[in-house]
């Protein structure tokens, strides 16, 4: 076959040819459908991606219409084919084609890669761009000691929060018991103009002074906030909302010039010429530690390591000399130590096994080369703008179809298509920046920036989730927002009038403006250094905060299913439903017996 048509068999069992691409729309399905294991059949597949339900066959009816009905089977036959082409041509085509243009790899190797694989491929490019040497695959510290003694089993950071708070049906006409808390309600009083003008200056980029109808706003939302103040305990109709922090990870790392490099220690900065009293380029940030390990002392530990030193181990060879302690691999030595440890803490302490969570602070360099976050910055930016022209060519779009232009039309969906396989093949990169750090053997390796990151995820949603319970009811934290009901007379949106000729009108949702403010004024760092002059060395000090909360909603109902076991809740588990009874998201319900939709 490989003489013939140039095709040969690799050692993954998968048929590949250097001169032609081979793109298995299977692998598409498995790395990036997000579809649960028991749907990723062709059947299942088609149903859920392109809507419709194609020709299915009995198995054992097959032979017998071979002779009987052949035209039956042929129309099933071709029915597979149709099915796979237009999954490969609707998805898999130009989404990956899309992620060529980003990564350095051939397409079959950027459809069967892990996306681990595929970031660090980019950040070896961006890497040598910059003239920064590749570091060595991390390799883990065999048998690591607590810093009490104790032989660490794993360790790792706590990761982000999942919770659910409340379970019934909650709807847009259906009154809510609503308890507000009259000082909060001062608080944001006191803040509307504070909180309106960074809405304006620093999300919509509109200057303060261009706006037309500043005051009547302000007036407007205090009016409100002021009879919620007034009368705390209140039921009416609920509003439902998404609060979500757009593109959550990478704009905490961009927030705070997290890198893998830039985590140092006190030996580090000591060694650093910037290392000055006045200097403020070391940022100390919390993280989340979790380390299982063993109960045995370092003195057990010790004296563990020489009973072992005297023993005799078998061969490598068969016949061959038994072999002592030290001449073992390092990777046996450390295997034999932990079992033996294992066994006698089993003997002495009735117990293999002790978990510890700790909060610890970790050093952030802001003036190490800031590659990794221009890369993260770059892949955001872009994003954003392809999911821009995404939305302008899906209106077009629409417009085409109004009109009847049948051209018009294939020209704005095609380009809708382009768009949107680039805003997800950035989307499905910029997710990976944060993962990879914590990827066995990637050579841009920090548990510390990986736990950072979680952590002030986690911190952000905690905050939030503080100031929803005291103005109306949070229903459910994500990983990156939280459902909640708010009064219906709770501030809503409000248009922003300018005299600026590019946002003559904005609309703007008090919600999010104030989440917001929130997040301005606790997660800012105002310690963020930029590089000015590469030849004096010399850097400029600013304030940076990228992290804004969007707003989703409102929508006619949530459904939150209660769980079985008394005083528990079903985390992911709800089904929305939008103003004009459209299902709008529905998460844990699909999966059913062995993962089938």
């Amino acid at each position: 076959m490989f003489d013939e048509i140039g095709f040969i068999k690799d050692n993954q069992g998968e048929y590949k040819s250097r001169p032609c691409v081979h793109l298995d729309a299977y692998r598409w399905v498995k790395r990036d459908s997000y579809l649960p294991v028991g749907s990723q059949n062709l059947k299942s597949t088609t149903k859920a991606k392109l809507s419709y339900d194609p020709i299915e066959l009995d198995p054992e009816e097959m032979c017998r219409m071979a002779s009987e009905q052949p035209q039956v089977l042929a129309n099933y036959s071709v029915s597979d084919a149709v099915a796979t082409y237009y999954l490969y041509m609707k998805y898999v085509h130009p989404f990956i084609f899309a992620l060529c243009t980003i990564i350095p790899m051939e397409p079959d190797e950027v459809l069967r890669k892990g996306s681990g694989t595929l970031c660090e491929a980019l950040l070896m490019v961006q890497a040598f761009h910059a003239e920064i040497i590749f570091p060595n695959k991390h390799e883990a510290e065999l048998n690591k000691l607590t810093a009490d003694g104790h032989v660490l089993d794993t360790e790792t950071y706590v990761g982000a929060s999942v919770e659910a708070l409340e379970s019934g049906v909650f709807r847009s006409d259906l009154p809510c018991r609503f308890k507000m808390d009259p000082e909060t309600c001062q608080f944001l009083i006191d803040n509307v103009e504070r909180t309106m003008k960074h809405t304006i200056e620093e999300e919509e980029g509109v200057l303060i002074d261009t706006v037309t109808n500043f005051p009547e706003i302000c007036e407007e939302i205090k009016v409100k906030l002021r009879g919620l103040r007034d009368i705390p305990n209140r039921v009416e109709n609920p509003n439902i909302y998404h609060l979500d922090v757009g593109a959550m990870y990478p704009n905490i790392i961009l927030t705070n010039r997290l890198q893998p490099s830039a985590i140092v220690d006190e030996a580090t900065c000591a060694a650093c010429d910037f290392n000055k009293p006045t200097a403020k380029c070391q940022r100390t940030m919390p993280w989340s530690w979790r380390g299982d390990f063993l109960p045995a002392s370092r003195n057990e530990y010790q004296r563990i390591l020489q009973q072992l030193e005297t023993e005799k181990f078998p061969a490598f060879f068969p016949n061959g000399r038994p072999r002592a302690f030290h001449e073992l691999q390092k990777e046996e030595r450390a295997t034999i130590e932990k079992k033996r440890l294992a066994d006698y803490c089993r003997k002495a302490y009735k117990k293999t096994k002790l978990t510890r969570t700790e909060v610890r602070l970790s050093t952030v360099c802001q003036r190490e080369n800031s590659f990794y976050v221009d890369t993260v910055r770059a892949f955001r930016d872009r994003r954003y703008e392809f999911k821009g022209l995404t939305k302008f060519w899906k209106r077009k779009a629409g417009e085409a179809v109004e009109n009847g232009d049948v051209a018009e039309i294939k020209s704005a969906k095609n380009k809708e298509v382009i768009y949107d396989s680039l805003q997800l093949a950035h989307k499905c990169i910029l997710n990976s920046f944060y993962g990879y750090v914590m990827r066995k053997g990637a050579r841009w390796y920090s548990m510390e920036m990986a736990g950072i990151v979680c952590y002030t995820g986690v911190q952000i949603i905690t905050e939030a989730r503080k100031v929803i319970d005291k103005i109306g009811r949070p229903l459910e934290l994500d990983t990156d927002g939280i459902w909640c009901v708010l009064p219906a007379s709770f501030p809503e949106n409000f248009t922003v009038k300018s005299t600026d000729a590019k946002k003559s009108k904005v609309t703007i949702a008090y919600p999010g403006a104030m989440l917001n403010m929130m997040v301005k004024d606790m997660f800012t760092n105002d310690q963020y250094q930029q590089l000015v002059d590469d030849t004096t060395l010399n850097y400029s000090l600013r304030s940076e905060n990228s992290i804004f909360f969007e707003v989703d909603g409102p929508y006619l109902s949530m459904i939150l299913p209660a769980a079985k076991e008394e005083g528990k809740k079903l985390k992911k588990r709800y089904a929305v439903f939008n103003i004009d009874g459209s299902l709008a998201e529905l998460k844990g319900f699909e999966v059913k017996r062995r993962g089938e939709l």
